[in-house]
């Protein structure tokens, strides 16, 4: 194996695991943003109490 295969190999690994790291923070964004939406229901208005005497 010559340096120059070996850098190549070493650079193509080194871009593999960034796009496999890119894709799993990409997924934990949307899980997040899923659960997020999830916990967020529409919730009615309070309305204020008035107590007339």
């Amino acid at each position: 194996m010559t340096r120059q295969t070996a850098e190549d190999e070493k650079q193509a690994r080194l871009a593999a695991a960034l796009r496999e790291n890119l894709k799993r923070r990409k997924a934990q964004a949307r899980a997040r943003r899923s659960e997020e939406a999830a916990a967020q229901e529409p919730v009615p208005p309070v309305q204020a109490e008035t107590s007339r005497s």
